[in-house]
C-alpha cells in the first residue's frame, strides 16, 4: 500500500500580481469608504476601532474571495467555518450596517477581480453618501421636548390644570407616562410636547409650578435641561 504524504501548494492558481492588485485595491477602496464614514458621521458614537475594522474587513473579504474562487466546495466549507463565529457588539446606528455591507461588496469585487466594478461602485456610492450629507436630504427638523410634572397625589385632580398650561405653551402634546414618586405622596406626569414658536422652556416651567403647588417641573430638550 502506497501512502502519498506530499503537500500540494495551490498558490499557483493566482499570481503575485493578482494578490497584490486584489488586496491593494481593497485597501484603497476601503480607505475611501472609511474616510466617507468619518466625514459624514454626526453623532457622538464615533469609534476609531470601527473605522479600522471597515478597512480590515474589506481586505479580508478580498482574501476570502481569492481563496474560494469558483470552487463550490470551498465556498460551503467557508460558510460552515464562519458560522461558528459570534459577534456580540451591537451596531449603534443603522447606517453603520450599510458601510459594513459596502466594504464587503468592494472586497468581494476586488477578490473576484472585478476591479473596475469595485472602483466605480466605491466612487458612486460614497459620492451619494457625501451628497446626502452635504445637502442634508430627508431631514425632519421637528424638535420635541419631554415635560415632567409632579403634583400632590392627594390634592385633587391637577391634570386638567397642567394640560391647560400645555395648551397655552405647546403646539401639541401627548401623555406618555404616569408614575408615583416619593413614597406615593406625589404623582409625576410625563409628556412629549412641541413648544410654540417663541415660547421659552423656563416660562413653561414657571407656569406649570404655578398650578402644581410649587412642585417640581422639568422640561428636557435635545441638549439642555430647564429644571426649576
Amino acid at each position: 500500500m502506497n501512502l502519498d504524504f506530499s503537500l500540494t501548494d495551490l498558490s499557483g492558481t493566482f499570481s503575485v500580481l493578482d494578490v497584490a492588485l486584489a488586496l491593494g485595491l481593497a485597501f484603497a477602496m476601503s480607505l475611501v469608504v472609511a474616510w466617507t464614514y468619518r466625514a459624514t458621521h454626526r453623532n457622538i458614537s464615533y469609534s476609531q476601532s470601527y473605522v479600522h475594522t471597515l478597512i480590515v474587513l474589506g481586505m479580508l473579504i478580498a482574501l476570502i474571495m481569492l481563496v474560494v474562487g469558483s470552487n463550490i466546495a470551498r465556498a460551503f466549507a467557508l460558510v460552515g467555518a464562519l458560522s461558528v463565529v459570534r459577534f456580540r457588539n451591537a451596531i449603534k446606528e443603522t447606517r453603520d450596517v450599510g458601510f459594513i455591507f459596502l466594504v464587503m461588496g468592494v472586497g468581494m469585487a476586488c477578490g473576484t477581480r472585478f476591479y473596475l466594478l469595485a472602483g466605480l461602485a466605491t466612487v458612486l456610492i460614497c459620492g451619494v453618501v457625501l451628497l446626502m450629507h452635504r445637502f442634508d436630504w430627508f431631514s425632519l427638523n421637528v424638535q420635541r421636548q419631554v415635560v415632567k410634572v409632579q403634583v400632590p397625589a392627594d390634592g385633587g385632580d391637577h391634570a386638567p390644570f397642567v394640560e391647560d398650561v400645555l395648551i397655552r405653551f405647546t403646539d401639541e402634546y401627548e401623555l406618555i407616562g404616569t408614575e408615583s414618586v416619593r413614597g406615593g405622596s406625589l404623582l409625576e406626569f410625563v409628556y412629549t410636547a412641541r413648544l410654540k414658536k417663541g415660547a421659552a422652556p423656563g416660562e413653561l416651567v414657571a407656569a406649570l409650578r404655578a398650578v402644581t403647588a410649587g412642585q417640581k417641573a422639568t422640561v428636557l430638550t435635545g441638549y439642555d435641561q430647564t429644571d426649576l
